[in-house]
This record gives structure tokens, C-alpha cells and sequence, in this order.
């Protein structure tokens, strides 16, 4: 797919879309075609590249707070006393499960999220979602 036609799609600056794609090109995850119908395709399978892997790539972390973060650990000198932290792990472990068993197959195969499904209240009330 062109990049115009990619920047057009999901709306966003094609300029912008330039350094993205640079970066999926550093990891081997899309390559170049040249030519005027070039644009970008994959070049690994859908199948082999996680969420979490893309998250890592421009987030640096999956973790919700970097004093559980391995990639991006920053001490604390609660550390050894606190007890949110072991909440914190679990909820990076969980995370981390779930979007790298979210491959880029899994996800396009997935339907688009309603706003009813956005907004539906369903834990405490919904208060600071």
C-alpha cells in the first residue's frame, strides 16, 4: 500500500506516517516497494508480531509504573515496603500476556469497538475509567 493512500486511510500526516514506517522497517517488520506503485507491505508474517511488541517498540514499556518495568526500571526506596507494587506486577504481567498473544492476525480479524461498549458502566460505576 502507497503511504499516501495508508496516511489518507487512518487519517493521519503522511509526514508523520514516514517516521512510523521507518521504524517498522528498522525492526524488519515492513519493507519497501520501490517504484510508482511502491508503498509498503509486511515482510514477516501478521502471525509473528505481538501488541506488545509494537507497544515496546514506541512506548519503551508495557508496564504501568517504571518501578515494576524491566526495560525501563526505575528504583524505588519504597520498594521493598510496598504493597500497590505487587499490584502494579500483577497488572503488568497480565498485560503483557494478553498483547503478546495479540498478534497483528488476531487483531485484524477483530470487529471495531462501539461506543456503547466504551461507555457501558460495568466496573464501580465507571468512575475514572
Amino acid at each position: 500500500m502507497s503511504l499516501s493512500e495508508l496516511a489518507r486511510r487512518n487519517e493521519i500526516p503522511k509526514q508523520f506516517l514516514e517516521h512510523i514506517m521507518l521504524d517498522l522497517k528498522k525492526e524488519g517488520w515492513v519493507k519497501s516497494l520501490p517504484g510508482r506503485s511502491g508503498g509498503y507491505e509486511l515482510a514477516r508474517s501478521p502471525d509473528s508480531i505481538s501488541m506488545g511488541q509494537i507497544i515496546r517498540l514506541f512506548d519503551g514499556m508495557l508496564a504501568p509504573i517504571g518501578c515494576v518495568s524491566v526495560n525501563v526500571h526505575e528504583p524505588c526506596s519504597q520498594s521493598v515496603s510496598c504493597r500497590f507494587r505487587r499490584v502494579l506486577l500483577d497488572i503488568r504481567n497480565q498485560t503483557t500476556k494478553y498483547l503478546e498473544s495479540a498478534t497483528l492476525a488476531k487483531v485484524a480479524a477483530l470487529t471495531p469497538v462501539s461506543d456503547p461498549e466504551v461507555f457501558q458502566l460495568s466496573f464501580y460505576q465507571g468512575d475514572g475509567i
